[in-house]
């Protein structure tokens, strides 16, 4: 049996047709398995549920329900001690066979600190963020993109430390996952934006779907193989060479960077917006600054501690600020059912001896 189904997008009506038993399965279609009932996932339903409703005044068009979302704490693990991009670099010079014995000085002093914060609880340097963007861009110069892509899901592979049964490039949140299909099912498009390097982050998130084309995080300058000290305007690129990472740091997407790199990337505003910190709260802001659309945005608290490496009671100050921002607060501990999926299970970190 067939069935007849009208479709609105915009301001048009699409006649279309499947199954009834194709139907029945879109009906009955259950989202959220990992989710508790919770108010965020109630604020989350209840804004997509009106926003894609041809009949709500707050009506969207599919074309401009873009959402955008954080990374490293927002829908991957970043407290394996720290983040992947900071575990990669702390194993490129200090452990790497192929590299330590070369890295300049400034970048195996960025991967000592990250050491010595790590297994000696030691603070971080003031900006640190900055120090490691520009260490990160050293440490990997000379790279094709598909050599950086090989090393990056290389280090993805190995277990993840402080878990049981789970690598570094599957440590994604189970329940933001869910989130990712949901939306994408009610035509929304959404865009990674990330502090970490957009080729760290293209290589992470392949394998749950998302085109490298919505992925913007920091950047580094590239320069062809044979190109020399020429400039970009002044070279004309041969067929037979390719492009390959340099040292020079272009942009670390952080705080009002990542509005910027929205606006020249995008082209849009969004209309949601998905974070874990405060260098996501411009962003949020950004989206909420959306006068033509309703918006929403939601921040992510890790105050799991029996499941996650987490700070509880930073966590909890933090939801309490992100509520006064305007944020809808999302609580890995009373909201998710489950963090990384069946068969993982925090353990204690353990680090080869130096």
């Amino acid at each position: 049996m067939i069935a007849a189904i009208f479709i609105v997008c915009g301001n048009s009506i699409v006649l279309t047709s499947c199954s009834k038993e194709e139907v029945t399965a879109q009906a009955k279609k259950e989202y959220f398995q990992s989710w508790n009932q919770c108010q965020a996932l109630t604020a989350l339903k209840e804004y997509v549920e009106d926003v894609t409703n041809p009949k709500s005044a707050n009506f969207i068009s599919v074309e401009d329900r873009i959402a955008t979302f954080d990374m490293d704490g927002t829908f991957v693990g970043e407290l394996y001690p720290t983040y992947f991009e900071y575990n990669l670099l702390e194993y490129r010079a200090l452990d790497d066979p192929s590299y330590k014995d070369k890295a300049p000085d400034d970048v195996r002093e960025a991967a000592q600190d990250i050491r010595d914060y790590v297994r000696k609880g030691k603070s971080l340097p003031s900006h640190f963020d900055m120090k490691h963007a520009r260490a990160a861009a050293k440490a990997y110069a000379g790279m094709t993109i598909a050599e950086f892509d090989a090393y990056v899901k290389a280090y993805a592979a190995l277990p993840a430390n402080g878990f049981k049964g789970m690598t570094y490039g599957k440590s994604f949140y189970q329940p933001m996952l869910e989130v990712f299909e949901y939306l994408k099912d009610n035509n929304f498009t959404y865009y990674v934006v990330s502090g970490s390097d957009r080729f760290i982050c293209r290589a992470l998130v392949e394998s749950i779907g998302i085109a490298p084309n919505r992925v913007i995080g920091m950047d580094v300058k590239f320069m062809s193989n044979k190109q020399g000290e020429e400039a970009g305007v002044n070279y004309t690129m041969g067929k037979e060479e390719y492009l390959v990472r340099t040292d020079s740091l272009l942009i670390k997407n952080l705080k009002t960077n990542k509005v910027l790199q929205i606006s020249q990337e995008i082209g849009k505003v969004p209309v949601l917006s998905f974070g874990n910190s405060g260098g996501d709260s411009a962003m949020h802001n950004y989206c909420l600054s959306n006068s033509k659309y309703r918006t929403a945005a939601f921040m992510l608290i890790a105050d799991d501690e029996d499941r996650d490496h987490a700070n509880r009671e930073k966590a909890l100050k933090l939801g309490e600020q992100w509520r006064e921002a305007g944020y809808n607060v999302i609580s890995m501990k009373d909201d998710f059912k489950t963090i990384y999926g069946a068969g993982v299970e925090k353990v204690d970190f353990t680090f080869p001896a130096e």
